[in-house]
């Protein structure tokens, strides 16, 4: 490689990898979207190297019965805060243009707090930080291990074939229920009213409330529809808005 070209390839690398040394440090009293995904100023923040459920996401309890874990798990966040200032270095930008950054309020570790509680998992392919704090949570079976879930990364593709998790042994029929409840006719949170569905030609559309199929479109696993709780979910997903 030419030298001139190295120098410039190097130069790129260092600017889309910010170090910890020169991390930005973003401060305030967030806006809480999701347990992983909040608002501080116009700075959409990316709790990085964790994985919490979305808003949308329904576990198992001690019972076998489904609760909305994802709304839970955000609400917790929020009573945690409790409205103090955060303060959050950031690591990376992602391709969804939100900064990635590990924060902390009061001095303490926010990621370390989610996953020790059972609010999240540690997202092991990004980070190992948090792999000791997952293992407590789950000999305490606290939060999501409680009962049995899906892990969040698999939830937003899930499919017959998921697996489910849990502290122990999830029931027989734990994929079954918590496949059902997602797509089943009454959404799983006031938060998560979008419906999507696929059409004849294989495409997958989501519909606001507002929509002019809304109250047409029935919502059953088998025809492959699915609850979303934003629209910047529902297009991560792969789908688009309804033209009508």
């Amino acid at each position: 490689m030419p030298m001139t070209l190295r120098k410039c390839w190097l130069a790129c690398l260092v600017l889309l990898v910010p170090t910890a040394a020169g991390a930005a440090e973003i401060s305030g009293v967030p806006k809480i979207r999701d347990a992983d995904l909040v608002q501080i100023g116009a700075t959409r923040i990316r709790l990085g190297g964790i994985d919490t459920p979305s808003t949308d996401q329904l576990c198992l309890n001690t019972k076998g019965e489904r609760w909305t874990c994802g709304v839970a798990a955000r609400d917790e966040l929020v009573k945690f805060s409790g409205g103090r200032k955060w303060t959050c270095q950031t690591r990376a930008i992602d391709r969804r243009g939100r900064t990635v950054a590990r924060c902390q309020v009061d001095g303490q570790d926010i990621q370390k707090w989610l996953v020790s509680n059972g609010w999240a998992l540690a997202y092991l392919r990004i980070s190992k930080d948090y792999e000791a704090d997952e293992k407590m949570a789950r000999e305490a079976k606290a939060g999501m291990w409680q009962g049995a879930f899906i892990a969040p990364w698999d939830w937003r593709v899930r499919n017959k074939k998921t697996a489910v998790l849990g502290a122990v042994k999830p029931p027989d029929n734990a994929r079954a229920i918590l496949l059902a409840s997602a797509s089943g006719p009454v959404a799983p949170s006031p938060d998560c009213t979008i419906k999507g569905n696929v059409n004849t030609s294989g495409e997958c559309i989501y519909h606001r409330p507002t929509s002019r199929w809304y109250a047409k479109i029935k919502m059953k696993i088998a025809k492959g529809t699915r609850w979303f709780c934003s629209v910047e979910e529902a297009e991560a997903a792969g789908c688009r808005e309804t033209r009508r």
